[in-house]
């Protein structure tokens, strides 16, 4: 069995803690793991795309296009612009909050959220679209979307972990002191 998971959004929203939970718990699982990450300008709002590959005999950490068996995305655009690399059939969870990219900003460009989601609804069968504002009042904190997300996508299955298995990785990484907000912001999205 092999699991190709993408994650993309823009620096601080915990992309990369979140690959490093289904990495550490398909290890725990004793399953190979390859992951990469490509950060770009992530401290300033920039894309930051994760790859997390699992099974046997990967050669290489990169997901080739057209190959992702599930993409966690945390903001439309970056879930869009990420597409080609979802296979056919493929998952897709998706925050539904628009953060506006540095470009945007600076030229005056208008980016709407309900514009990437509508042609995501068009492009992707099994497509969950998350309420990330809701999740994070509902737990207290918007840290906690990164987690919320990953709920979503455990209860797929399309991870090849179990949900528990997800909820033990999230005990043994996360700091005590975050520990509750971020199992409630697991199990809101499940």
């Amino acid at each position: 069995m092999s699991m190709n998971c993408l994650l993309c959004g823009v620096g601080g929203q915990g992309t990369v803690l979140a690959s490093r939970l289904i990495a550490y718990a398909a290890m725990q699982k004793g399953m190979e793991v390859r992951t990469a990450e490509t950060i770009g300008m992530a401290q300033r709002g920039g894309c930051v795309v994760s790859h997390v590959r699992t099974g046997e005999e990967i050669h290489s950490s990169l997901i080739p296009l057209g190959s992702a068996d599930v993409i966690i995305a945390f903001e439309p655009a970056e879930a869009v612009r990420c597409l080609p690399y979802l296979k056919e059939g493929g998952f897709m969870i998706v925050n539904d909050k628009a953060i506006m990219p540095v470009t945007s900003s600076l030229d005056g460009s208008e980016y709407t959220a309900e514009k990437m989601l509508d042609f995501l609804k068009g492009k992707v069968f099994n497509l969950r679209i998350i309420n990330g504002d809701e999740v994070c009042r509902t737990c207290g904190s918007p840290k906690a979307l990164n987690i919320a997300l990953l709920g979503a996508a455990a209860v797929t299955g399309v991870l090849e972990l179990t949900v528990e298995e997800m909820k033990d990785a999230i005990r043994a990484r996360v700091p005590e002191k975050y520990l509750e907000m971020n199992m409630k912001a697991f199990e809101a999205c499940m």
